[in-house]
């Protein structure tokens, strides 16, 4: 972790300092505006942090980015990251149609790639992606429920917005986030969060209507996954998507298999599944209509990770600001990567920094291991199988509560920003915004159509370029994003 500063010594940690900010920048890493104390051992200069095996008490003292635990610990907590990954990361593929097997095991895939891209120096998982479903349901007009027919032309798109994506990290490796930070500002993250649930809201409750004995079951699923994010406490809270769908597909397997009523769950693909084997691949197609759909994703993406990265390092006190670029690069690259054998396009995931919040662990080497495990379930065709036999009802269900989170923490970017609705620029940006998104305005470039929330996430970066790139209250940078 890094060390306190020494007021006696004010010129020693001048020097010190200054020594770093120019190794970083020599490395093609913005240092400014950065107050933390100075670690040398992960302010070293190199690619990689000085590992320190960690010498703490783990019921007192945090575990900082560039220490390890033994292997017994490390395996533990890796396997607990995963845990809180899983939930929403097997839901995301779902309602789009996507394999989660393979989306289970890209994600892993994707960590490690993470991990190496960074330097280990940014403490992230990197999961599904909730920002892509709005645009790719748009695109492939997915019914909701099975294998999405249309997934190849989301992939293409899904891959064209991972390499947008890395270009604004290579750029920011360049010039640093200031810029990012001005363009998309509280105000603006928090109507694009906000639209990115609203828009979906419509085709959620169509899903779940199709009969009264499906409404009741996605009733019953919003229930219990709210009873479990409600009336539990830790790790139970933490998974309370997981949690809650496991108790409602419980409580439809005894309504359909034994009692009678529904359809019931048919498990003889799970029967018929192997224990050990590769996902199915699937190979994109790139059609300009589906690309222009679902490439300003990419901004979405920027918005959310910035709000996370700033948790981080306002969580580890590290230094971490500096290799936001890296990041940014690392995920584009990864949801290249995982669109292009089939998977969703990822991102770092709230659910694991609050697993950190909570134990003071931060080393990286933890989410190498939890990676590992993600790729050791993604090679299992039957445990695929068990996912694929949940009722489209129960998905219906916890999509509500997701679609619902997502667009309250749009909410909650304004509340924590302080964002002043007195002014009238603030007002007709959100406005705007809200209404474009949730009622699925959307304009044509030429033939091309941007979409509900592509048309509402360019109304609001504009309106806020022309109102308010002077306003004092555009220049706090979020805490917390969805998804």
């Amino acid at each position: 972790m890094p060390s306190q500063k020494d007021p006696s010594s004010a010129s020693d940690n001048s020097a010190q300092n200054q020594s770093a900010h120019n190794a970083l920048e020599a490395a093609g890493i913005d240092s400014a505006a950065i107050s933390y104390p100075h670690n040398p051992d992960f302010e070293n200069g190199r690619w990689f942090p000085t590992w320190r095996p960690y010498k703490g008490d783990l019921d007192r003292d945090p575990v900082g980015i560039n220490d390890y635990l033994p292997p017994s610990k490390s395996v533990l907590l890796g396997i607990q990251h995963t845990f809180a990954m899983f939930g929403a990361t097997v839901l995301a593929p779902l309602l789009m149609g996507f394999d989660p097997n393979l989306a289970i095991l890209m994600s892993g895939i994707c960590t490690v790639m993470f991990f190496m891209i960074t330097g280990g120096r940014m403490p992230s998982y990197l999961g599904s992606s909730f920002a892509f479903i709005g645009p790719v349901i748009a695109v492939t007009a997915y019914a909701g429920a099975g294998f999405n027919a249309n997934l190849n032309v989301a992939l293409g798109g899904i891959m064209a917005c991972g390499i947008i994506y890395a270009l604004i990290g290579l750029l920011v490796m360049k010039t640093g986030t200031g810029w990012i930070e001005r363009l998309m500002p509280p105000i603006v993250t928090g109507a694009i969060v906000m639209i990115i649930g609203l828009n979906l809201a419509p085709v959620t409750i169509q899903g779940v209507s199709a009969n009264q004995f499906d409404a009741w079951m996605a009733t019953l699923t919003v229930l219990l996954i709210s009873g479990v994010a409600v009336f539990t406490r830790g790790m139970l809270r933490r998974l309370l998507l997981l949690v809650g769908l496991v108790l409602s597909y419980i409580a439809y397997f005894v309504m359909t298999n034994i009692l009678g009523f529904g359809t019931a769950i048919d498990f003889s693909a799970v029967a018929a599944a192997a224990w050990f084997g590769l996902p199915s691949i699937h190979t994109p197609r790139f059609e300009m209509s589906a690309i222009i759909l679902i490439a300003p994703v990419a901004f979405i993406l920027v918005a959310e990770n910035l709000g996370h990265f700033k948790a981080v390092e306002g969580m580890t006190k590290s230094r971490v600001t500096p290799y936001m670029g890296r990041a940014f690069f690392a995920d584009g690259l990864a949801t290249t990567f995982s669109a292009g054998f089939g998977g969703t396009g990822v991102t770092t995931y709230a659910e694991n920094i609050g697993v950190m919040a909570v134990t003071k662990v931060y080393s990286t080497t933890i989410f190498v291991v939890a990676g590992m495990v993600a790729i050791i379930l993604g090679l299992s065709p039957k445990f695929g199988a068990i996912i694929q036999t949940i009722p489209a009802a129960l998905l219906g269900g916890a999509s509500i509560v997701v679609f619902g989170l997502i667009t309250i923490a749009g909410i909650k970017i304004w509340i924590d920003s302080h964002i002043d609705f007195s002014k009238n620029s603030n007002l007709i940006i959100a406005a705007v915004t809200v209404i474009m998104g949730t009622g699925n305005f959307s304009l044509h470039l030429g033939g091309f159509d941007l979409g509900g929330i592509g048309t509402a996430t360019l109304a609001a970066i504009l309106l806020n370029a022309l109102f308010n790139q002077r306003s004092s209250e555009t220049k706090t940078v979020p805490s917390s994003l969805a998804k």
